[in-house]
């Protein structure tokens, strides 16, 4: 399996790898207009469907630094530099391969060694436990907090973080 950076032509065939596998789904006028925040974004192949204008990612992850918002006119404050992955996504039949936990460490590696990250944060479905075992049990991500109704559907998030030793 080949993971490479995410380019803008790829961005149709994640968005079908998305609609595939997770019940919240990015817009493409949304993947678009944040890909230049992503950083070290990466995808894992992908199959040519001759049905299609575009090829299939097999995988893929979207994970960027946090930036400091201050309301206008307001002194900065003291932002700790971190991460956050708003989606990863594998195809079914591509699972329990190790391609997610390859993908978060090497978005894990670039926010801590690049980008000198404190931290980084993602949000997981209660429901979905082979995410939470991944996260918790393999990466190391501890749960902050349960964030009731975080998904359109109504259920809860666990909030977690991995806390990086520079």
């Amino acid at each position: 399996m080949n993971i490479r950076a995410v380019r803008v032509e790829d961005l149709a065939g994640m968005q079908d790898c998305n609609l595939h596998n997770l019940p919240e789904n990015y817009t493409m006028k949304y993947c678009s207009r944040l890909s230049p925040h992503f950083i070290q974004t990466a995808k894992i192949d992908r199959i040519p469907r001759p049905d299609l204008y575009h090829a299939l990612s097999l995988a893929f992850t979207f994970a960027k630094m946090e930036e400091q918002e201050e309301p206008e006119g307001q002194p900065a404050t003291n932002h700790v530099p971190h991460g956050h992955v708003t989606s990863i996504s594998v195809m079914r039949s591509y699972r329990r391969l190790g391609l997610a936990k390859k993908l978060m460490l090497q978005s894990q590696e670039a926010m801590s060694s690049i980008y000198r990250a404190a931290f980084v944060s993602l949000h997981v479905r209660k429901s979905n436990r082979a995410a939470l075992s991944l996260y918790r049990d393999t990466l190391g991500f501890t749960v902050n907090n349960i964030e009731e109704k975080y998904y359109a559907d109504g259920e809860d998030a666990y909030a977690m973080q991995l806390t990086f030793e520079h």
